[in-house]
């Protein structure tokens, strides 16, 4: 159920996003953390005044920017510059603030039987925490096209553990996060043992086809980012899937031993391309 602020022992947790062209995925985002959170704790940025505003967002603060046409590296550096100073006025109102894509939707395990924000509450966080990554794809010629009235993981079973997704997305105070909300700047990361980032970018492989049709995301150099994501959905349906829970322990395990010698403050998976199958307990949440 949605937070309240006079609840004992709960903290104020916000979360925020920045979006272009990205109306599916936002209404969806919406209905989660809505849920999770509620509207009112909801912040999203659309990127450009051309854009519309969800059907779905009354209650949600929602801001339109102006749109400044760059190549990806760059309006990267300057969307998490903009959300991280974002975050840090939020932190007069929250203690705890969430930084996502529109396609990133941070779940506790539902063993654990706690919503989002009792979860968060609860443990620690310094200066962040973050959710395993859970890149969930599509199996060519076993599961259709996505309908779009159904929940994603109703309709989706496997999964690539990235390293991609393991993302510093919880901060308990303000920080600097680096593009894509891959790391916090001059902090190390911790992954949590019962959160999950779900990224739903790879989630169907036509919608990836019609992103290469949006003149937007070709103009700003994202043909490269896409592929990536087609790419995600080569390798589930090439993969034989694991199935027991423990590689999701073990994948923990490895990212955070492992880093990459750009970046000691990231996690990865090497060469490792781990698929598995999403536990049962997930279905009918996103």
């Amino acid at each position: 159920m949605p937070q309240t602020p006079t609840a004992k022992n709960i903290k104020k947790v916000a979360v925020i996003t920045m979006a272009r062209n990205d109306d599916f995925f936002l209404t969806r985002w919406i209905n989660y953390y809505g849920r999770e959170l509620g509207k009112e704790n909801l912040y999203i940025y659309l990127d450009g005044e051309d854009q519309p505003i969800p059907k779905n967002a009354d209650g949600v603060n929602v801001f339109h920017e102006k749109r400044v046409v760059e190549h990806v590296v760059s309006a990267e550096k300057r969307r998490l510059g903009f959300l991280s100073d974002v975050a840090k006025s939020l932190f007069k109102r929250y203690d705890i603030v969430i930084g996502v894509d529109a396609d990133e939707f941070l779940l506790v395990d539902p063993n654990y039987g706690k919503t989002l924000v009792e979860y968060l509450s609860e443990i620690e966080i310094n200066p962040s925490v973050s959710g395993l990554g859970i890149d969930v794809g599509q199996v060519l010629g076993k599961e259709k096209d996505l309908d779009m009235d159904l929940l994603f993981l109703d309709q989706r079973e496997y999964a690539l553990i990235s390293s991609r997704y393991t993302k510093p997305s919880v901060i308990a105070k303000p920080v600097n996060w680096g593009s894509g909300f891959h790391r916090v700047k001059g902090h190390n990361f911790r992954i949590d043992p019962n959160l999950y980032l779900f990224h739903f970018g790879s989630v169907d492989y036509k919608m990836i086809q019609d992103r290469f049709l949006d003149k937007d995301r070709m103009a700003t150099g994202r043909e490269g980012h896409i592929k990536k994501r087609a790419k995600t959905i080569d390798i589930i349906t090439n993969s034989k899937a694991k199935e027991d829970e423990k590689w999701l322990a073990r994948a923990r395990t490895f990212q955070t031993l492992f880093r990459p010698i750009y970046a000691l403050n990231k996690p990865s998976m090497a060469k490792w391309k781990l698929v598995v199958k999403i536990p049962e307990r997930f279905k009918g949440i996103v």
